[in-house]
């Protein structure tokens, strides 16, 4: 089965955060605070999902209450932070929502990854992810991690489904 047919039973996107939702740098400050860049079209499909109805979650091994906030504000409030066991996280996250793997997309970029994208029905990932995550990825996305490929996964699927375009209101993102 393409991706395409698999995007019209989506239920719910998954995102990891560095390498997906940023590009993966980090600007140190000298606090120690690590400074993330992300884009305002992953931000702007990222609420519009939540506000149709998608389920949107993120879990990342990453650490940061500046991410936690943005996605709050965004209306994400599966936010799995710090976490060693995204597979935990997931099977936490279906048992919540009474999800079957294949009602999830899942978009990932590098090896932490790799095991939770085993399980879903619709692994992705950036033009720029791992290759091991590519060879294991239904679909690629043409966009980078913090370019635009959250934007790209969370579009098709809602085009698919005939729920995008519906409502141009947005919260500040």
């Amino acid at each position: 089965m393409n991706y395409k047919t698999k995007l019209k039973s989506i239920k719910a996107f998954v995102f990891d955060c560095d390498g997906v939702l940023t590009d993966g740098s980090v600007t140190l400050m000298p606090d120690g605070e690590q400074v993330r860049k992300m884009s305002t079209r992953d931000g702007y499909a990222l609420q519009l999902a939540v506000k149709k109805g998608f389920i949107v979650a993120i879990i990342s091994g990453g650490s940061s209450a500046a991410v936690k906030s943005r996605m709050t504000r965004l209306g994400v409030h599966d936010v799995y932070l710090a976490c060693h066991d995204k597979v935990q996280a997931l099977k936490e996250l279906m048992h919540i929502y009474s999800l079957n793997a294949d009602d999830i997309l899942y978009m990932g970029d590098d090896m932490p990854d790799y095991e939770v994208m085993q399980i879903v029905g619709l692994p992705t990932c950036p033009d720029n992810a791992a290759q091991e995550i590519k060879n294991l990825s239904d679909y690629v996305s043409h966009k980078g991690g913090g370019e635009g490929c959250v934007r790209d996964v969370i579009e098709q699927a809602m085009k698919v489904q005939g729920k995008w375009m519906l409502d141009h209101t947005t919260p500040s993102i």
